[in-house]
């Protein structure tokens, strides 16, 4: 791939993405697959303003070591100097870029019971550092391309041409070819649009029904806005991207209010592993039943990773009509593959979708029905065929969906 589309696309999760500010400290968070790019994206954070820039690597083989070999309590533990680093975090409000481009099965034959407990008790250590810092920051979530990544997608190119053949996907569907600020900003003007008509509407429930046997309903928190696109940092107002690429507009529904059955139309990448053909059943909110083909017990302990992972934090609006989907490729990655399709997600929800939530408390947003927990997962629900309807707090039942595409 050429330097120059390289640097662009820095240039886009650096400015748009993070929108780096003059002084600011930036954390990125990469694996070892292209370490020239971070090089490259490095020096543009930089040049947009950076006072810092630090890069922690993560690599999935040494991940699978250590929940081998060391014990639970010890991969259980936060140490106090990572605990430390997490108060520097709530002080300094870094900017903080996630570059994924890890394997969809490099963590298969895990102990996964062992790693599952290990990262509740550290989850439960950094959560109150997270939640100080919940809307303060900017943050972005963009991919480069790994060789093992790329050989799932491309399993039939050698793997240069799957490395390259990636990269153009990620380019394409990222609007980061040609002018990638610019089409971004036009992308943000016609999500701010969507969302416009849908606040409108005052709508109380989604009722969702698809082929595949999807007859689905969730509940809408009377205050909740739908957002997409570009967000702004809570106090500081400062406007950023948190999905490279992103096609969704999203709301937080209202715990205890989701009744109904759904079907994945997408496998679920989640640990380095893959979890296929999966429903889920709701009552009261509750995820109570998931059945899946491949890795069901792996489902099963997202939704008891804690007391409320079963419940939903998230419901987004994706077209099929779609760059992601429409470049006919399964990425086996959740960045990517969440907005190619509908998705909801299980555990916790978004504070900042409350309408008023910048004079709220954090236990405040939880009391509208705002849902709590350790985890945020993505899955995919949406189909060519998918249809959903909302029912407005006046009893109105507007079509929002037709066969997996607005119907406005």
């Amino acid at each position: 791939m050429k330097k120059t589309v390289l640097r662009n696309y820095a240039k886009l999760i650096a400015q748009k993405g993070i929108n780096v500010q003059k002084g600011q400290e930036v954390c990125i968070t990469a694996e070892l697959d292209q370490p020239e790019f971070v090089k490259i994206l490095v020096e543009e954070c930089y040049r947009a303003g950076a006072g810092k820039v630090i890069v922690d690597w993560y690599y999935q083989p040494l991940t699978k070591l250590n929940v081998r070999w060391q014990k639970e309590k010890v991969l259980s533990k936060v140490e106090e100097w990572e605990k430390a680093r997490l108060q520097h975090k709530v002080d300094v409000l870094p900017a903080l870029i996630y570059l994924e481009s890890e394997d969809p099965d490099g963590l298969k034959g895990v102990n996964m019971n062992k790693m599952v407990k290990a990262q509740q008790a550290k989850r439960k250590i950094s959560k109150p550092y997270r939640d100080l810092m919940d809307n303060k920051y900017q943050w972005c979530i963009a991919a480069v391309p790994g060789a093992e990544w790329a050989k799932k997608v491309f399993p039939n190119e050698r793997k240069s041409k799957a490395i390259e053949k990636l990269w153009e996907a990620i380019l394409y569907t990222s609007r980061a070819t040609g002018d990638p600020i610019a089409n971004w900003e036009e992308h943000n003007r016609d999500l701010s649009e969507r969302c416009k008509f849908l606040n409108s509407l005052d709508i109380e429930t989604l009722e969702y029904k698809s082929s595949n046997g999807t007859d689905f309903k969730v509940g809408m928190i009377e205050t909740a806005k739908f957002l997409g696109g570009s967000e702004k940092t809570l106090g500081s107002n400062i406007e950023f991207n948190a999905n490279i690429p992103s096609e969704e507009i999203f709301i937080t529904p209202q715990k205890g209010k989701a009744e109904g059955i759904v079907y994945s139309s997408k496998p679920l990448s989640y640990q380095g592993q893959m979890i296929e053909n999966f429903s889920v059943r709701f009552e009261n909110g509750k995820a109570v039943e998931v059945k899946a083909e491949k890795n069901e017990e792996l489902l099963k302990s997202i939704i008891n990773m804690d007391e409320n992972s079963a419940y939903l934090g998230e419901v987004a609006l994706v077209p099929y009509d779609s760059p992601i989907r429409n470049s006919e490729i399964l990425f086996y990655n959740t960045l990517f593959d969440e907005n190619a399709a509908c998705h909801l997600a299980f555990g916790e929800g978004f504070t900042n979708c409350l309408e008023d939530y910048d004079s709220l408390t954090l236990e405040e947003c939880r009391n509208r029905g705002i849902n709590d927990s350790l985890i945020h997962v993505d899955f995919m629900i949406g189909t060519k065929d998918l249809n959903i309807t909302a029912v407005t707090r006046k009893g109105e039942r507007v079509e929002i969906f037709k066969n997996g595409n607005w119907a406005f």
